[in-house]
């Protein structure tokens, strides 16, 4: 059997109703999970770190979320030691990885991680394009800038998105910002002061959220 295929068994044979239950309630209308707890998804992903690239975009081409998750678990742990063969497919196929919680799992530790010493400018692509999980993928990949005291492509990044339509990425923006300000509060003061009227309410609230109550009173009311 396929590494893939045998992956996928493996994941079905974790699956529980109750655990699908517990998905539907959280994502009403999404039919994609099978009922396997995201811990044993994790688990699974450690054993499987040097599943070969076409095994890990059969897995991506799935219909089912958990496989996915996989895939996405195994591309972001192993992006340490394979990290150019997997930006690669990340790229390739990053119409797979299409909700909030798959770009979250490989857009810090693939992306940001893969880019931290290279030219940055697949992120400014995907900030500007149509697929609003790649604009995601734009702005919380800079979570690797930040942890290294970097935060211009946070902050340019965010100019480019700052009116976005999608609110997973106005809440990703707003995540990436607050984080921003633990590294550079007056340059995060400057920006707001720029564009917070024009900021969609969930990315401000996010980006003000270690604020003294009075500050973010003054920026709400604009």
């Amino acid at each position: 059997m396929p590494a893939a295929a045998e992956l996928d068994q493996r994941l079905r044979d974790l699956a529980t109703d109750e655990q699908r239950r517990k998905y539907r309630r959280f994502f009403p209308g999404d039919d994609s999970f099978i009922g396997v707890r995201m811990g044993d998804v994790f688990a699974l992903a450690k054993t499987a770190l040097s599943l070969p690239v076409a095994d890990l975009e059969a897995l991506l081409a799935s219909d089912t979320h958990e496989v996915r998750v996989l895939a996405c678990s195994i591309m972001g742990k192993a992006a340490r030691s394979r990290g150019a063969e997997l930006f690669a497919l990340y790229r390739r196929r990053h119409d797979r990885i299409d909700t909030w919680d798959l770009v979250d799992l490989v857009a810090y530790q693939l992306a940001g991680s893969w880019l931290t010493d290279k030219p940055r400018d697949p992120l400014y692509e995907w900030a500007r394009g149509d697929f609003w999980p790649a604009r995601r993928s734009a702005i919380v990949a800079t979570a690797a800038f930040l942890r290294q005291g970097q935060t211009a492509d946070t902050l340019a990044l965010a100019r480019i998105l700052i009116a976005d339509p999608e609110v997973f990425v106005q809440k990703g923006v707003g995540w990436m910002l607050r984080y921003a300000g633990d590294v550079d509060r007056p340059a995060l003061i400057a920006l707001l002061d720029e564009h917070a009227a024009q900021m969609p309410r969930p990315m401000l609230r996010a980006a003000i959220e270690k604020f003294p109550q009075a500050d973010r009173k003054i920026y709400l009311a604009r």
